[in-house]
């Protein structure tokens, strides 16, 4: 695969069609806000908790007012605000590596591999930092909402219309574009998959889970997590939704209305789908996959042929968050800042811990610690008692 050159990044069919993905995306934001009046969120149950949670730490980076991801290495957690505020923690104590201010506002954040950081503003400009200073910058073609991937000295960034750049952490340079043929016009404006397996570059298209070289950005296998039905684009939109879960071989993994599954990730093959809709990330292990669907009713399914093990509908319309598989047990926050700690085995609730919001980021499990942060901008490091 040929990368484009800079004629072909300014060509004006090429603007063209972002003008169109970016007009799709705008009326798709457009069609959820303007829909008839929310359900009554299920109350809080009442129950005997058997499990406690404590704050190993926490801190606070600027708000959040759009979905964004923590990027947690082996000892470093890295955060981010809407506003351009971007703070690297100690894992395990929380004190502060380094802060900068971006100097605008952000559309996509954070990635990093701990030694390399990079977002991408709303004027649609690539910032990598190395080590908190400034390195490059780059402009985009169009609009970025998936944080950028950060492996191997390179910098992997995916716009709203499914196109994948890499670059050179070091010096920027534009090294290739992946661009599918045939792809559809609209675009969900929320964080997709884009992470490596082993050598592989794993990239949301879709309904389709594409594997890449990550040195020449050529297609190694493409797996489809099904076929989107309806009598419209948008009843169709069926986009794969970050980040995705990793299940020892296998990377598991929602699509937007349509279903959840887990990919052979080696051999580039799909282990099994069932069908549910939802807007928020998944959790895996090696035993069993979790996920809770539109309307917050938590689904477990076996991990290694998609059974269902148990389903609870306690959390009905509570704006759960994506969830996490934490030891031998599932959370999850909700629009309160309730976070809600069930049994992995059979989904009865434990323990509660209050947060001081809702989560605009998937928590994350590492090392035993809990990560989340709220839309106020607090990370918080969370341990089981």
């Amino acid at each position: 695969m040929q990368p484009y050159s800079d004629q072909t990044r300014q060509n004006p069919m090429t603007m063209k069609r972002w003008a169109s993905v970016a007009a799709a995306t705008a009326l798709l934001v457009v069609l959820s806000a303007c829909g008839s009046s929310k359900p009554k969120p299920a109350p809080l149950e009442s129950f005997t908790p058997t499990k406690t949670v404590s704050e190993l730490w926490s801190a606070r980076v600027d708000s959040l007012d759009h979905p964004a991801e923590l990027a947690v290495t082996d000892d470093t957690v890295v955060a981010g605000g809407s506003d351009g505020e971007i703070a690297a923690f100690d894992l395990h104590s929380g004190a502060k590596r380094w802060k900068i201010d971006v100097g605008s506002k952000l559309s996509a954040l954070v990635g990093s591999d701990g030694r390399f950081t990079a977002v991408v503003t709303a004027q649609n400009e690539l910032v990598v930092y190395e080590n908190g200073k400034e390195r490059w910058r780059d402009r985009q073609p169009g609009r970025v909402a998936s944080p950028p991937f950060v492996a191997g000295e390179r910098v992997f960034v995916q716009a709203v219309d499914r196109s994948v750049r890499a670059y050179d952490a070091l010096d920027g340079r534009w090294l290739w574009v992946y661009q599918r043929a045939g792809g559809e016009s609209l675009a969900l404006a929320v964080p997709s998959v884009l992470t490596s397996f082993g050598d592989t570059l794993l990239v949301g298209q879709g309904a389709r889970l594409v594997g890449l070289d990550p040195l020449k950005g050529a297609p190694r296998f493409e797996v489809s997590m099904g076929t989107p039905r309806g009598s419209n684009e948008v009843e169709r939109l069926a986009d794969l939704i970050g980040p995705p879960a990793r299940a020892e071989g296998d990377i598991c993994v929602r699509s937007f209305q349509l279903s959840v599954g887990c990919v052979n990730a080696s051999a580039g093959t799909l282990r099994w789908t069932r069908p549910q809709a939802g807007t928020k990330s998944i959790a895996a292990n090696g035993q069993v996959v979790v996920g809770a669907d539109s309307s917050d009713r938590i689904s477990a399914w076996k991990e290694s042929n998609g059974d269902v093990l148990w389903r609870v509908d306690r959390f009905t319309h509570r704006g759960l968050s994506g969830v996490a598989i934490w030891g031998d047990y599932v959370a999850a926050v909700d629009y309160e800042g309730y976070l809600h700690l069930l049994a992995l085995d059979d989904g009865h609730t434990v323990g509660r811990y209050s947060l001081d919001g809702p989560l605009q980021v998937s928590p994350v499990v590492k090392n035993g610690v809990l990560l989340a942060q709220t839309r106020r901008g607090t990370v918080y490091a969370l341990r089981l008692n």
